[in-house]
């Protein structure tokens, strides 16, 4: 018992520490990459950045998983707003925290 209440506390931490990435659909290696994008934006004081990242595909594939990594482990968050699995076009809402910039690596499987 123990042993597993050190575990969970371990694992929050741990939790805690990582960030806000987004990952959404079946991410095994099989993934084709259909879309890479690194979405950097500076920072402004006192003040939040919020960001919408479009992508569409022309030929109509189905988007099968989404991954964005925040490469600042900061507590920014990335949403799906529109779109995503299922579908051939997705918008991703990047909102950072207050006076930090946003730094995401974007990547869209079919």
């Amino acid at each position: 018992m123990r042993f597993l209440v050190i575990f969970c506390l371990l694992l929050a931490i741990i939790t805690t520490v990582v960030g806000e990435h987004l990952i959404m659909g079946d991410t095994n290696s099989n993934r084709q990459l259909i879309h890479h994008t690194m979405a950097q934006y500076h920072a402004i004081p006192m003040m939040k950045r919020v960001k919408n990242v479009f992508y569409n595909n022309q030929e109509q594939r189905i988007i099968g998983s989404i991954m964005a990594y925040d490469n600042l482990n900061s507590k920014a968050s990335a949403t799906v707003t529109a779109g995503g699995i299922g579908f051939s076009y997705v918008n991703i809402r990047l909102k950072s925290e207050r006076g930090k910039g946003l730094d995401y690596d974007i990547g869209i499987y079919s």
